[in-house]
């Protein structure tokens, strides 16, 4: 039987979600599989990966060959370093507690490059977020200026130097003039 370590698609239309699966070959996408071994999210910024990196380095050490976008997750979460460093062991190029060592240092060193592209996106996000709302912020400050000027008494827009007129004097009012 050959297994193939593969994604099988879930999530509803247009919103995928991912389950890292072991499954024999001649098997439909989503259909029976032998292990679970972990969830993809590509929605999410950076992409959401959760893998048990033990089970599917004992998958591909038992001939497992993954799919081109598996192989691709495996290597991102260092299935396939700890492959590349099991195989030097078993030649006898090192041995078990170099590999060991060698492979922390490598999750170490990625943890924190990831670490540092997760924080540079969340800045960007802030960034634009700061950027909507400063702007809102300012239209609403203009429309609420705009409306307490509308709302003013009409004795507050009168100039200071006209007197109000008294009730005893009327008016003089101008003839209109006719254009003949």
């Amino acid at each position: 039987m050959a297994v193939k370590i593969r994604l099988a698609r879930h999530g509803r239309s247009k919103r995928p979600f991912y389950h890292i699966v072991a499954a024999d070959s001649r098997s439909a996408r989503n259909s029976k599989f032998i292990e679970k071994l972990g969830t993809y999210n590509p929605l999410t910024i950076p992409a959401t990966i959760t893998l048990d990196v033990d089970k599917a380095f004992d998958w591909i050490m038992k001939g497992a060959q993954p799919t081109d976008t598996a192989r691709k997750i495996l290597s991102f979460k260092g299935v396939m370093m700890k492959k590349h460093l099991q195989r030097g062991v078993s030649k006898g190029a090192m041995t078990q507690e170099e590999a060991d060592k060698k492979f922390g240092e490598w999750v170490s060193d990625k943890e924190s490059k990831i670490q540092v592209r997760i924080d540079a996106e969340m800045k960007k996000i802030a960034d634009k977020y700061a950027k909507t709302h400063a702007e809102e912020s300012e239209k609403r400050a203009a429309k609420m200026v705009a409306i307490e000027a509308k709302n003013k008494p009409a004795e507050e827009e009168a100039p200071a130097d006209e007197a109000p007129e008294t009730e005893g004097e009327a008016p003089a009012e101008e003839a209109p003039k006719t254009e003949e």
